[in-house]
Parts: structure tokens; C-alpha cells; sequence
């Protein structure tokens, strides 16, 4: 409890780092919201003044700070200036299309690149894993944004699968198999982007990982007894190896969850990505405020999560936690 206790206490260390720094940036960076409203003659500089009020925009920066982290811990994050609705219910309608997205990412690429890194370790030299560490490598060295615009294109000259939104304009009508058939089929572009963008990373570190472990003496004894290979590799090999990428999965969620914002931009779908995109082009101070911060929960939850399975899976760091304490 006391090493649960203190990862918790650095993640919320942590994000109070990033509010502050949210809040500072936001403040450094050029122009404003009522930047367009006083161009307009028929707007006053009255009028602007008291909306400048309303949002507590018009108080120094330590104290608007302060009063949002205050109002943070009643679950308050503020007002959007932009659509003139509290912060905190705009962004979890549009969390849930993220988290529905990148969950959905992170499962296929771990379900592909565990038992593709496992046997392209086991295949060491051979064709497989010379294939596919041609095809990692080339995944690895072009830009995300490459390849999400190249699928974009070749989805939209085919129409193999619909591009853009999350649902289709009769999604009402539909039956509840139709509907989820219609959210799965857009689906599949975005999530296949971030997992052509993830995969190549997860599958190295896993194959590394089991290299390591296939050297060990007690697996060459193993080998030795007859075992057979796929029993050697998923029951003897792999569980040892686990560690390293247990500890990749809070990395991995963090670059699905970053890479799926610029991703949702770029395939129109309504998550996370296109609200902070739009609101920050207009300077909805909370709003980006509200959904970096979201963002960044969601990475620390990751990351805390894979701490947590670290914990369970290795009972030397749990003999390392109890000697220290």
C-alpha cells in the first residue's frame, strides 16, 4: 500500500504540474477569445469588459489558478466561452468516443504484437523475423501523419469503409446490431492508423525481451526436457519476459492516447482531438485546459494501471517494497 500510495501521490504531483503549465502557456500565448468581438463596432468595450468578468478573465493569473483548482476538486472545471456550457460534461461525451477508440487500438496491438514478437524471437535469422523486422522498421520511420493522410486517401477513392463521423445520418433508425455495425465500420480507419503506428514499437520490445530470456540457462535446461516449443515459449519464456512490456503499457496507452487526438483531427472522428484542436484555435481558455488535463489523466491512469501489474506479476519488486519499508 505505502508503494501504491507513493506512485499516487507522484501522479497527482504530476498533474498539478501540468495545470499549472496549461494554465501559464495558455496565458503566454498571443490573442485572445474577444479578440474577433472588438473588431465588431457594434460590440462594446463595456460589453467585453464584463465577459472578460464574468469568466474571471480579468483577475491575475495566480488567482484564476487558484480558484480553478479549488472549483477542480468539486469536479468543476470551469466554463466554455465558446459554447457557453460547463467544461466537465462537453468533454466526457467526447472522452468516451476517445476512450471507445484507443481502447479498441491498444487491444488488437497487443493481441498482434505479443505472439509476433514471441515468434519472430523464437525465429531469430530466419524469414519471419527478417520480414517482419523489415515491415517494423519502415512503420517506425514514417510519421503518423503520413500514414493516417495515406489511408484517408486510399479510403476515400475506394470507399471500402466510411470516412468521417462517428455515425451515419439514419443511425437512428437503425436496429442495435445495425448501430453497432455502423460504429464499428468507421472505426476501422482510425483505429488501424494507431495500430500500424504503435505496433512496430510494442513488437520490438517484446522480442527483445524474450531473446533475453531464451539465453537464460534454466530455459536451455527446458529445452533439454523435451518441452515442446510453443509450450516453452507462451508458458516457460514469457511470463518472465513480461516485466519490460508491462512496463511499455503505460508508455503505449500514452502514445495511442496523443497520436489518437491528431489522428480524430485529421479522420473526423468526435473525440478529444478535434474539441482541443477547435478550441484552442479559439481560445477557449478552459475548455483546453480541461481537455489536456483529461488527456493526461488518462496517461497517468495508464501508467498507474501498469505499475499495478507490475506489482501483481513480479514478487520481487513486492519483496523489494516490503525489505524497504
Amino acid at each position: 500500500m505505502k508503494y501504491l500510495g507513493r506512485r499516487f501521490l507522484r501522479a497527482g504531483l504530476l498533474l498539478i504540474g501540468v495545470s499549472a503549465l496549461c494554465f501559464l502557456f495558455t496565458e503566454m500565448a498571443p490573442g485572445s477569445f474577444f479578440d474577433e468581438m472588438r473588431l465588431n463596432p457594434q460590440i462594446s468595450p463595456e460589453t467585453i469588459a464584463a465577459m472578460r468578468a464574468r469568466y474571471g478573465l480579468d483577475q491575475p493569473l495566480p488567482v484564476r489558478y487558484a480558484r480553478w483548482m479549488a472549483a477542480v476538486v468539486s469536479g468543476d472545471l470551469g466554463y466554455s466561452i465558446a459554447y457557453n456550457v460547463p467544461v466537465a460534461p462537453l468533454l466526457w461525451a467526447r472522452a468516451r468516443n476517445t476512450l471507445l477508440l484507443t481502447a479498441t487500438a491498444m487491444l488488437l496491438t497487443w493481441l498482434i504484437a505479443v505472439p509476433l514478437g514471441v515468434w519472430t524471437a523464437a525465429s531469430r535469422g530466419r524469414w519471419l523475423d527478417k520480414v517482419v523486422a523489415a515491415g517494423s522498421s519502415l512503420l517506425i520511420s514514417i510519421p503518423e501523419i503520413v500514414i493516417v493522410i495515406a489511408l484517408l486517401a486510399i479510403a476515400v477513392r475506394t470507399r471500402v469503409v466510411p470516412v468521417g463521423g462517428m455515425r451515419s445520418l439514419d443511425f437512428q433508425e437503425l436496429s442495435t446490431w445495425g448501430q453497432i455495425q455502423d460504429v464499428m465500420q468507421r472505426m476501422v480507419l482510425p483505429t488501424l492508423v494507431l495500430v500500424l503506428a504503435s505496433i512496430a514499437v510494442v513488437e520490438r520490445h517484446v522480442r527483445a525481451s524474450v531473446l533475453e530470456v531464451l539465453e537464460a540457462p534454466y530455459i536451455q535446461a527446458a529445452r533439454g526436457l523435451g518441452i515442446s516449443r510453443t509450450r516453452l515459449l507462451f508458458r516457460h519464456v514469457l511470463p518472465v519476459a513480461a516485466n519490460p512490456a508491462i512496463s511499455l503499457f503505460g508508455f503505449s496507452l500514452a502514445g495511442l492516447l496523443s497520436g489518437s487526438l491528431l489522428v480524430e483531427a485529421v479522420t473526423g472522428w468526435p473525440g478529444l482531438g478535434p474539441l482541443i484542436l477547435e478550441a484552442t484555435l479559439s481560445r477557449d481558455l478552459y475548455l483546453v485546459v480541461g481537455g489536456v488535463m483529461l488527456s493526461a489523466v488518462f496517461m497517468v491512469a495508464g501508467n498507474f494501471v501498469a505499475d499495478l501489474l507490475l506489482l501483481a506479476s513480479d514478487p520481487r519488486i513486492r519483496a523489494g517494497e516490503s525489505d524497504a519499508n
